[in-house]
C-alpha cells in the first residue's frame, strides 16, 4: 500500500502585442497551478496506511472514499487484534492491514493504525483464520493436526476526544464466506483434502463502501476471552467495555469472515 500519486499541471500564458514601429519581446505573463487531484499527505500508521490524509477540523474536504465532506475531516486510531489475519477499510477505503501474512500458522498480533476521515465512518473488516487448505485443516500431517478457530476484536479512537467511537461487539454484520470443514469428523483424517468438504462464496460487490446494503448479514456472534484464547499482542491494548471478540457462529467452521460497523460519531 502507498500514498496516492498527485501531480500539478501548470499552464504557462503567454501573449505578444505588436505595435506599429516599436517591436515587443513575447513572453511569459504569469502561471496557475491546476491540481489534477487533492494534494495528500500520507496517513501515520504503526504499518502501512492508505486514505485521505488532512490536517484535523478542515472543512470541505475529502472524505476516506473520495466524496466531498462538508464537515471536519478528523484522525482517528484504530487498535486491532486477529486470529490470524485482517485488512481494514473505513468509507470504502482500505486504510491498513496486518503485518503478519495470513501463510504464517501462529500470526498473533495486534495492530494500531492511523488514519483520517469524516463522520459518518463505515468500518468494514475482511478477517481469515489460517488454514492449510481449503479443507480448513492446519498442521496437516502432523499429531498436532487440527481445525483452527478465529476470532477478532476492534476498536476506533476518535483522536480529537480520545474517546472509542466504535467498537466490534455483537451489534456488527458478519458474511462468512468460507466454511471448512462442513464435515468436522474428517479433523484427522490422513488426506483431509479428499475428505473434508467445504463451502466458498464470492466477496459482494463493494462490500465495503457506506452504501452497500448489508441487511441480508448475520449479527457478528461475540465470543469470551476464554472461548477465543487471545494470545500474542492482546493484551497488549486497552479494550473498551464495548469492544468484543466477535466472528461468525462457528469459532472453527467459519474461517473467513466479512464485518461491518458504523458510528455517526
Amino acid at each position: 500500500m502507498y500514498p496516492p500519486s498527485h501531480f500539478r499541471r501548470t499552464i504557462a500564458v503567454g501573449f505578444c502585442v505588436s505595435i506599429s514601429f516599436l517591436a515587443l519581446a513575447c513572453g511569459s505573463t504569469g502561471s496557475t497551478a491546476i491540481p489534477a487531484s487533492t494534494t495528500e499527505k500520507p496517513a501515520s500508521t504503526s504499518i502501512t496506511a492508505m486514505g485521505t490524509s488532512a490536517k484535523p477540523n478542515q472543512t470541505a474536504a475529502t472524505t476516506a472514499d473520495g466524496a466531498a465532506a462538508t464537515g471536519a475531516v478528523v484522525s482517528f486510531t484504530a487498535q486491532v487484534w486477529a486470529d490470524n489475519w485482517f485488512a481494514l477499510y473505513v468509507n470504502g477505503k482500505l486504510v491498513g492491514e496486518d503485518s503478519v501474512p495470513i501463510t504464517t500458522e501462529r500470526s498473533f498480533n495486534a495492530e494500531t493504525i492511523t488514519f483520517t476521515a469524516t463522520y459518518p465512518l463505515t468500518i468494514a473488516i475482511e478477517t481469515k483464520d489460517f488454514k492449510e487448505t481449503d479443507s480448513g485443516i492446519e498442521y496437516i500431517g502432523l499429531p498436532n493436526q487440527q481445525m483452527g478457530d478465529g476470532g477478532l476484536i476492534a476498536q476506533i479512537v476518535d483522536n480529537s476526544t480520545g474517546k472509542v467511537t466504535a467498537a466490534t461487539g455483537g451489534d456488527s454484520k458478519a458474511l462468512v464466506i468460507q466454511r471448512a470443514p462442513l464435515n468436522t469428523a474428517c479433523e484427522k483424517d490422513k488426506d483431509p483434502d479428499t475428505t473434508c468438504q467445504f463451502a466458498s462464496f464470492e466477496m459482494p460487490d463493494q462490500w465495503t463502501s457506506a452504501s452497500f446494503d448489508d441487511r441480508g448479514w448475520s449479527p457478528a456472534t461475540e465470543w469470551s476471552a476464554a472461548d477465543v484464547g487471545p494470545k500474542g499482542g492482546y493484551d497488549e491494548i486497552t479494550w473498551d467495555p464495548s469492544a468484543a471478540l466477535i466472528w461468525g457462529s462457528d469459532l472453527k467452521v467459519d474461517n473467513t469472515v466479512l464485518l461491518r460497523f458504523t458510528t455517526t460519531g
